[in-house]
């Protein structure tokens, strides 16, 4: 099985037990962020059009290595 077969299924089994709200609640327990989300998206979108956010979306669709997302993400 692959990484992003395990997050698809972990996922999935979360939101089967607690419905969409009790998954992200429980995600978000874990995971406090950081940062000004609204100033940072500006930084990365202002300068981007729909079709550059697909096709990048699209890049990262079928990653299987969880270190290159998390790297990507920080």
């Amino acid at each position: 099985m692959t990484q992003n077969e395990i997050i698809t299924r972990g996922y999935k089994a979360l939101t089967d037990a607690l419905g969409v709200v009790g998954m992200i609640r429980f995600i978000q327990h874990f995971n406090e962020g950081k940062g000004d989300y609204t100033k940072e998206r500006h930084q990365w979108l202002d300068n981007q059009n729909v079709d550059d956010v697909l096709k990048e979306m699209n890049q990262w669709k079928n990653v299987d290595n969880i270190a290159e997302y998390y790297e990507h993400l920080d």
